[in-house]
């Protein structure tokens, strides 16, 4: 009789080591079924026979073992490295089937019983030896040996790195380095950069470096104007600035200063036990890797065996990796360390690519500091980043939602707030509108009462912190009602955010609230014609374009157009996996001409290089946004352009923003070559048509599969009326399927042709046989294209 897995029965060529070699096949045995009824038969799943094989010599088979112990007994003397943990799953694996052969077959030789029975007291001693080691041993050996070639691996870019991410290394792109803020803070070793500039604003010596590695030469406004007042003055700051302005920089190194201040202070005191620290420290991170990586190493073992024996086994050796004994002995000295290494700083960002972002610049300017950093967003495994905050990090980058999840389970690092030394809200303005972000206004509410500490520093950023919408009448005439101004919504701010004193308020905002290098322009059509206006612009201007839309649907439903028309969007929404999103983010700012389509989550602080065109495919809800959408290009005194769909229903937003903004000028409208948009309408109508069938096709499928499941476990017949969509006959869903491909074949052609048509001038060529091509306006840019339409407006007039 055999093991059976998974539903066939395997050779049993082990069986050639025990005793037997065979010769033919297995064969079933009838078996009366009324057998089965008895309790000592309900184990057996069949029985087979062999008849023909040959019988080994006993002696053989005895030198073979003799062979194997001494081999054993030789590797057990000689190197540790080479030990049973992880040799245990296979065996006991082969345990399990010389028992069930044991058991349930009748095997005709004597010495091939007495080998199983030797084989399973060795198998049994094997286990007792690993489960009688002292706690700790395993996790070692095993980490050392399957883990060395890891970890040689993860030194060589921590080398190079700065100390800060030596000691953390980012959750969010533990696996890649590279990301969309490397272009920005990649600079050259060779020429440092000259940061004289610098040394009036009271900046620390290590950032200095740091600044001079990254080829920051100068400060940019807001940073000139802030740093004086938060570094010397020690006050807090609200700071409104355009995109693009250099904000990060303007918290970051104020708080950098202040842990570096507060370590200097604490030196004396910590002094003595800085060397057990460190290497209680690097004990403790060398085991949280060991941990993590034989968490791992099990899962696999688990995974890859199909039987329910070798599972437990592993499971077993997860309590022994645990090790939960040490972990319990370490309580009082983690707590211990908590107090003596509190959180100093904190930033609170709206979106968790924001944040990720946020955590970049502040590792690249502390780079010399030793500071370490951490980032608790969602989507992330909130273990690793409980584990990360067990590093004890001085700063720590977080959105609401996890940072209030990770107060509340009561984490060491996060139950005393008390010391605190710098809190800062980026966004600020998003961050405290109503409606928005309750975890936040609980925190603070903690922050300001219970974990209160008079000494804190609050900075508050954005980029429309003083922007002010006009009250509508009917809001005015009610009694108590207050005009609202940029004090008052100052005021307000600062009540919420619990800023006490008198602040340092810089506003460095224009009048119009976007930046002065950005062209913004519109263009007003059909709803349903949004979609040719869109595609014209991204064949005709390719380049690294930011498509905005207000909500999830329109953005798959464009994500899945374009992909049909071969423009390979990437789209970012909500509710993608947050290692999509990051991913998505690298690749377009990879990539020379790409396509993103984003809902608001993009809006706001990202500094994405490079972006040259922002299109509003619906307007937003709110100035704000637009000043922020428009914000991701135009960035640092470089140029953009900002175009705006304008649709019937789109009108009264447009209104609002205009009003708000307070634009002097129209906006100029878009220049269109009306002579293709023929063509671009019939090659998007019959996307359309694709997109359409393909979702409801898919919609149907995955409706009536969930319907078909659920009735299947419940035991119930479904009526046809249930299922979504008629139910079609093969002939028709065939008939379907033709026309799906006829219409794939058609677009494919018409992909193939060329768009913009170049009318030739002569039929003739050149003296060098060449012939003279005119200028296609692939060769102009959007922002060429928008001066020469109002240069020639500008002469028409004149």
């Amino acid at each position: 009789m055999k093991a059976r897995k998974g539903g066939r029965f395997r050779s049993p060529f082990k069986l050639k080591q025990k005793g037997i070699e065979v010769v033919g096949e297995w064969k079933t045995v009838q078996i009366d079924p009324n057998l089965f009824a008895e309790e000592e038969f309900r184990d057996i799943v069949c029985l087979e026979e062999l008849t023909e094989y040959k019988l080994v010599s006993s002696s053989k088979v005895g030198k073979v073992k003799e062979k194997k112990r001494k081999a054993e007994s030789a590797s057990e003397g000689g190197s540790e490295e080479v030990e049973e943990p992880v040799v245990p799953p296979k065996k006991k694996k082969k345990n399990k089937d010389l028992r069930s052969q044991t058991d349930k077959g009748n095997t005709p030789n004597a010495a091939e019983i007495d080998v199983l029975v030797d084989k399973e007291a060795k198998y049994n001693e094997i286990i007792d030896e690993a489960n009688c080691e002292e706690h700790g041993h395993v996790t070692e050996s095993m980490s050392s040996r399957k883990d060395t070639p890891k970890k040689k691996k993860k030194k060589v870019p921590k080398n190079k790195a700065s100390q800060a991410q030596e000691a953390l290394p980012s959750v969010a792109t533990s696996k890649k380095v590279k990301n969309w803020t490397t272009e920005v803070l990649s600079a050259s070793t060779d020429q440092k950069a000259d940061v004289s500039a610098w040394k009036d604003l009271f900046v620390p010596e290590p950032v200095l470096q740091a600044l001079s590695y990254l080829g920051f030469s100068a400060p940019t406004p807001i940073q000139a104007l802030a740093l004086p007042s938060a570094i010397r003055d020690n006050m807090d700051v609200l700071g409104a600035a355009e995109t693009g302005s250099g904000k990060t920089l303007a918290f970051a190194i104020p708080m950098i200063h202040s842990v570096l201040q507060w370590q200097k202070s604490n030196n004396s005191t910590t002094r003595n036990d800085s060397v057990s620290k460190e290497s209680h420290q690097r004990h403790d991170e060398t085991r949280w890797e060991n941990e993590d990586e034989a968490e791992k190493v099990t899962h696999q073992q688990v995974e890859d065996s199909g039987d329910e024996d070798v599972a437990s086994f592993t499971t077993g050796c997860v309590k022994v990796l645990e090790n939960v004994e040490f972990d319990s002995s370490d309580e009082t000295h983690t707590v211990d360390s908590h107090t003596k290494r509190p959180l100093l700083g904190l930033v609170l960002t709206p979106t968790r690519e924001l944040a990720v972002q946020v955590k970049h610049h502040i590792d690249a300017v502390a780079k010399f500091t030793g500071i370490k950093t951490a980032i608790l967003v969602g989507g992330m495994a909130a273990q690793k980043q409980e584990r990360v905050l067990n590093r004890k990090p001085e700063i720590v980058i977080a959105t609401p939602g996890r940072l209030w999840e990770l107060v509340k389970e009561r984490h060491p690092h996060l139950s005393n707030l008390r010391q605190l030394r710098c809190l800062v809200i980026d966004e600020a303005d998003r961050m405290v509108e109503k409606g928005h972000f309750l975890e936040l206004s609980q925190l603070l509410e903690i922050l300001n009462d219970s974990q209160y500490n008079p000494r804190r520093q609050t900075f508050v950023f954005s980029a429309t912190l003083t922007l002010v919408h006009q009250t509508p009448t009917r809001v005015l005439q009610k009694k108590n009602a207050k005009k609202m101004d940029k004090k008052t919504k100052l005021e307000l701010l600062m009540e919420k955010v619990g800023i006490k004193g008198k602040p340092k308020v810089i506003d460095l905002t224009r009048k119009e609230a976007t930046v002065e290098t950005l062209t913004e322009t519109r263009i007003h059509c059909n709803t349903n014609e949004k979609d040719y206006y869109l595609y014209y612009f991204l064949l005709q201007y390719p380049g690294r374009t930011m498509v905005f839309a207000n909500s999830i649907d329109c953005v798959k439903r464009l994500s899945s157009l374009l992909t049909i028309l071969n423009c390979d969007p990437l789209p970012l929404h909500a509710n993608m996996h947050q290692k999509q999103r990051l991913k998505n983010l690298e690749r377009f700012a990879e990539r020379e001409s790409c396509v993103l389509l984003t809902t608001d989550v993009a809006a706001r602080g990202l500094d994405i290089p490079n972006v040259q065109h922002v299109i509003h495919y619906q307007v937003p809800r709110t100035s704000e946004l637009y000043v922020h959408r428009s914000g991701r290009t135009a960035r640092a005194a470089s140029e953009g352009l900002s175009l705006l769909l304008i649709g019937p229903e789109d009108l009264i937003n447009f209104r609002k923003i205009y009003k708000t903004l307070d634009k002097s000028e129209e906006l100029p409208f878009f220049p269109v070559d009306t002579k293709c948009m023929t063509s671009i309408k019939e090659r998007m109508n019959l996307a359309r048509q694709i997109e359409k069938a393909e979702f409801f096709n898919s919609r149907a499928k995955q409706h009536n599969s969930w319907l078909q499941q659920a009735a299947e476990a419940l035991e119930i017949d479904l009526d046809d009326d249930m299922l979504m969509g008629k139910k079609a006959s093969e002939q028709e869903e065939s008939q379907k399927q033709k026309m799906l491909k006829g219409m794939k074949k058609q677009l494919k052609h018409m992909l193939s042709q060329p768009l913009f048509k170049i009318l030739m001038k002569t039929k003739y060529p050149t003296q060098s046989g060449k012939l003279l091509l005119p200028q296609t306006s692939g060769g102009i840019s959007a922002l060429g294209a928008v001066s020469k339409k109002q240069a020639k407006k500008k002469k028409s007039i004149k």
